[in-house]
């Protein structure tokens, strides 16, 4: 018995081992998974009795410290959840007795729910069933121990999970019908949030390779739900991020001047509503349509028109837009503001000057001419679009223009942000993504990270022009999305080494994630982001008007659940007790009354009674076991019948034997 529990202790633990992997420091894990391989190496050796305490001492205060030096605390959701799986680790290590393997199973009932803590993410909630369901199998056998005999003591595991997995069936109806109708409450405590995990996506910086680095990942960065239909079209989609507007020869970022916060009203007349899903909890900033505000007090807008979350949450809930497609642009133009968008270092780029100047004189002086001839010449030039720029130093611009020419989006949007500069026309780089995706459903748009992009803005006669260099390079990239790119134009992967299996590996991992995503995004909006609010228009569409209304039909729901469940087992035990019964009433038909089964008496006591008559007392003691089996575990098949009706017969035989022998004699 000992070592089949152990057999289920291992595959426990590692899968909380392998579900905290990326949220834990590397030191905890390592030490973790030494346990593992501890308690994994003593049960191959068959050493089912506890550790030396010296070893479970060091274990549990390396740990702590461990912790401690990392979390500087033992509160708080990343150290609170490394202490109980701590303690969980520690009492795997000194048990040996059923009594503990039954703390144990419970106990990691208590810290795979803790997991939950770290993500609510739909791969999240596989890791916690899995743990779940070793758990269960594992309580299960210590519930059942007793009705197995020496023999059958390890019974195989796909046994056990196909019994856990009935006895969870039974429970699920009644989990979806309290988790539907229960009124939604506000928490009793406020779960501290971290907020030291790294952030994947959109940094508040660029320079040369960023944005190509970012693009390589087929990643989920964010999803738009709403009339897509209102929304523009794929080539004119362009989800901002930030303005970097401040240049110190290789990094752009933002300027104090645009940090500022500002307040936007939506009007009565908003234009268009969306909804901004994140793919992570982690991403402050919010992917926006140009001249799109938000009313959500949660979300700060700043004077160049980006949004940003004001406090860290929990879990992923989608944000309301306004799309203010007939508006005027938000972003606030005055000197400050033009004086930034003008900031150049004469001292840089010469060649890249003198073609501005160059270029300045044809046009005339005039910007919207100086702009397309920009452009033109650009196309004229034998640039490439390239996920593997070539790395650039000193004057980066000028290496780029008149050696290299091959780079990506933000390669061009600096460039060409430069060249206005240099012209003394304003202009600054906008970060974000460009284009999307529909769903599998067709009901929302996935933007990936691979869409993420970087263009330029303009200012000619008072207003700001979104101008895009890419187009002029590679218009195909924003005419059907980087996806159809990265499949059509084999120069973007960069070397032609292994570029086979590069599309061939990015065209089965982009298939998985859109599926998986879609997944994720459904377990985020149906579950996780079932609030009040959608308990409420679940309710209208129900006809419920009232949460007492709600409760009642919950109480219903659950009392109609207990009868159809109580209808079922005893429509299946029917056939089950009456063949049962059958048997034992033609075994007991020719008995004197005294040897009969009288009601007081139980099945076992009444073949430990018969026994007592008979010299060979084993079939009494198998039919007894085989009784419990089929009777009370359900644990039967059609030749446990055939074997209950023989095991019967041997029993009347034995009975029948002793009393001939008394005759005879």
């Amino acid at each position: 018995m000992i070592a089949s529990l152990y057999f289920l202790l291992i595959p426990l633990l590692g899968s909380i081992w392998i579900a905290q992997w990326t949220y834990m420091p590397l030191t905890l894990n390592v030490v973790w998974g030494g346990i593992l391989f501890l308690i994994g190496w003593r049960h191959r050796q068959k050493h089912f009795t506890a550790v030396h305490k010296i070893i479970l001492i060091c274990f549990v205060l390396f740990s702590l410290i461990l912790i401690y030096l990392n979390f500087k605390s033992f509160l708080g959701v990343d150290a609170g959840v490394a202490l109980l799986t701590t303690c969980l680790f520690a009492k795997s290590l000194e048990s040996k007795n059923t009594r503990d393997f039954l703390i144990i199973f419970n106990f990691g009932l208590f810290v795979s729910a803790s997991l939950f803590l770290h993500s609510q993410s739909f791969l999240m909630l596989c890791m916690v069933l899995i743990c779940l369901v070793f758990c269960f199998i594992g309580l299960y056998r210590i519930q059942t121990k007793n009705f197995k005999s020496e023999k059958t003591d390890q019974i195989s595991l796909q046994h056990d999970i196909r019994h856990v997995l009935k006895l969870l069936m039974v429970a699920i109806p009644f989990f979806i019908t309290l988790f539907i109708f229960f009124p939604r409450l506000p928490p009793l405590w406020h779960v501290p949030i971290s907020a030291n995990h790294a952030i994947t996506g959109m940094s508040d910086q660029m320079s040369p390779g960023d944005i190509a680095q970012l693009s390589q990942s087929s990643a989920l960065a964010f999803r738009v739900i709403g009339d897509l239909s209102q929304l523009p079209q794929p080539d004119h989609m362009y989800w901002r991020a930030m303005i970097l507007d401040n240049y110190d020869g290789r990094v752009w970022t933002r300027s104090s001047h645009n940090q500022r916060p500002v307040d936007y009203h939506v009007p009565e007349i908003a234009g268009v509503k969306y909804q901004y899903l994140p793919a992570t909890k982690d991403q402050p900033w919010i992917m926006s349509l140009e001249s799109s505000i938000s009313d959500d007090t949660a979300y700060q807008t700043y004077i160049d028109g980006s949004i940003k979350r004001k406090h860290l949450v929990q879990n992923n809930q989608p944000v309301t837009l306004y799309w203010l497609r007939f508006q005027k642009s938000i972003v606030d133009t005055n000197k400050q503001d033009l004086q930034q968008s003008l900031q150049i270092n004469t001292g840089q780029e010469p060649k890249t000057q003198a073609l501005a100047q160059q270029i300045l004189k044809q046009s005339d002086a005039d910007p919207a001419r100086y702009v397309k001839n920009i452009l033109d010449w650009y196309r004229q030039q034998d640039f490439i679009y390239t996920l593997s720029p070539e790395q650039l130093n000193g004057n980066r611009t000028d290496q780029f223009l008149f050696q290299t020419r091959n780079g990506f989006c933000e390669h061009y949007a600096s460039s060409f942000v430069l060249l206005m500069r240099y012209a003394g026309i304003p202009a600054r780089v906008v970060i974000g993504y460009q284009g999307g995706q529909l769903a599998p459903d067709a009901q929302s748009l996935e933007v990936r990270q691979l869409d993420a992009h970087a263009w330029a803005e303009v200012l000619i006669d008072d207003s700001w022009h979104r101008i895009d260099p890419t187009a002029a390079i590679a218009p195909a990239r924003l005419e059907h999305g980087m996806q159809y790119y990265l499949q059509e134009d084999r120069r973007i992967w960069g070397s032609e080494q292994h570029l086979f299996w590069k599309q061939q590996n990015f065209h089965l991992i982009q298939s998985f994630r859109v599926w998986s995503d879609y997944l994720q995004y459904q377990w985020q909006s149906k579950v996780i982001g079932y609030n009040v609010d959608q308990q409420k228009s679940f309710f209208s569409k129900l006809g419920i008007r009232s949460v007492y209304s709600a409760i009642v039909i919950m109480l219903l729901s659950i009392c109609g659940l207990v009868i159809v469940y109580g209808i079922y087992v005893a429509y299946k035990r029917r056939g089950q007790s009456s063949f049962i019964e059958y048997q034992i009433s033609r075994f007991q038909r020719k008995m004197s009354p005294s040897m009969k089964k009288q009601k007081s008496e139980t099945f076992k006591v009444w073949m430990l009674r018969l026994s007592a008559h008979a010299n060979n007392k084993q079939p009494f003691t198998d039919v007894t076991k085989l009784y419990a089996k089929i009777h009370f575990l359900e644990q039967y098949s059609d030749k446990d019948y055939i074997k209950f009706k023989q095991l019967l017969k041997d029993c009347s035989f034995e009975l029948n034997s002793v009393e001939n022998t008394c005759h005879h004699k």
